[in-house]
């Protein structure tokens, strides 16, 4: 089948992929274990405590984080929110999130998700990405968790721009999009509120495709919640172009899925991810806290 945007014809249908990992063969890990869940995208962590990681482990998770993107532990119910932001700043200086509602610390944003407030985050985004500045990484800790339902997912970022067709990625590069807090928090804004918080927060012209900048791979950098529009492309054309790129996220062959337990924790990079929580609990209850990093200006 092929579609056309703009004056280029894009194929689709069945393909082989060939994905790849950032590196070549990883060094060996010798202060936490390491299981690759997928061959590409997230690890099982073992041998780690958050709440006492020496620096031995942490430097040793900072390379897993890159190698593997997102990072889960197990068992790490006792690991209280103060503990959970220390350890989240070992990677930087912390976000206080300026729309989400904080927990006992303004670095700790609580999801708080039942029967009156259900979930709304079951759609794939990257954080926080009409920030001048978007998050390097998230730190989320499961605290109450469904019986059944309420996993989480994520999508290399890397192998879905390598297994785009050469046209689209010609076509792609060096162009920008918009991103915007607008149409996801601004609906439940008063018209004072939205203008304040616009002018605070203008929307931000981020590359199509960015370079990570510590392992140097581009990424797809669009996403279905934030990213509004192509910059200077025809409308209808940067539309389509913005529609196939955000269907390439959505590919099995680059996500890896989480289902919680209480005490779990996931450690995304959020430069090289997108991710997206199912909301398919309701009306149970899911209480998570999440502690984000923050980030450069992407490039």
């Amino acid at each position: 089948m092929q579609i056309t945007i703009g004056e280029h014809q894009i194929e689709f249908g069945p393909k082989r992929l060939r994905l790849s990992a950032d590196d070549a063969a990883p060094a060996p890990y010798q202060h936490v274990g390491v299981r690759p869940v997928t061959p590409y995208i997230g690890a099982e962590i073992s041998g780690v405590d958050l709440a006492d990681p020496t620096s031995a482990q942490i430097d040793e998770l900072k390379r897993a984080l890159l190698e593997r993107k997102v990072l889960f532990f197990r068992d790490q119910q006792h690991v209280t929110a103060r503990q959970h932001r220390d350890f989240a700043a070992n990677w930087g200086e912390l976000e206080v999130h300026p729309l989400l509602d904080q927990g006992e610390l303004p670095e700790v944003v609580r999801f708080d998700r039942g029967q009156d407030n259900p979930g709304m985050e079951n759609i794939w985004h990257v954080d926080v990405s009409w920030q001048q500045r978007p998050p390097l990484g998230s730190v989320l800790r499961a605290i109450d968790v469904p019986e059944a339902g309420g996993d989480t997912l994520w999508s290399d970022m890397g192998n879905a721009f390598e297994a785009l067709p050469s046209d689209i990625k010609e076509r792609i590069d060096g162009l920008t999009a918009t991103h915007d807090f607008t149409p996801s928090f601004g609906l439940g804004m008063t018209p004072e509120k939205l203008a304040a918080m616009q002018e605070t927060y203008p929307p931000q012209h981020h590359p199509v495709v960015r370079t990570h900048p510590e392992t140097g791979r581009k990424l797809l950098f669009v996403n279905s919640l934030f990213t509004t529009r192509i910059d200077g492309v025809d409308p209808d054309e940067g539309a389509q172009l913005l529609r196939r790129l955000i269907d390439q996220v959505k590919m099995p062959d680059f996500q890896v899925r989480l289902r919680w337990r209480p005490g779990t924790v996931a450690f995304w990079d959020n430069r090289a991810t997108q991710h997206y929580a199912c909301s398919d609990y309701f009306p149970n209850r899911r209480v998570m806290e999440r502690v984000a990093i923050e980030g450069d200006v992407p490039a």
